[in-house]
């Protein structure tokens, strides 16, 4: 019989980890700086995420998960060329 290798996981933890292997994936033929902003922003992303997002909280990171989906189609398309990110942030008296 085969060892284990660890705790079972669920099925979204294995969504989010098919996810994140996706886009490792998709970084590989882009050019190796372009592939270096990827696997930092999405490894950034991923582990942000994980300490943010109660786990607990199905409806969000299935969203999440759509999102990503969304964005690693977008990488894979011979189009793109790379992955570029925009952070706005609003203080407490200025609402979106």
């Amino acid at each position: 019989m085969g060892a284990s290798r660890g705790p079972r996981l669920s099925g979204m933890q294995k969504q989010v980890l098919a996810l994140y292997r996706g886009f490792l994936r998709a970084a590989r033929p882009k050019f190796p700086e372009d592939r270096h902003r990827i696997k930092s922003f999405v490894s950034a992303e991923f582990r942000h995420n994980s300490k943010l997002v109660d786990r607990k909280n199905f409806l969000y990171i299935e969203y999440l998960l759509r999102r990503g989906k969304k964005q690693l189609e977008q990488i894979n398309s011979p189009a793109t060329l790379g992955l570029s990110s925009l952070n706005l942030r609003f203080s407490e008296n200025q609402k979106p």
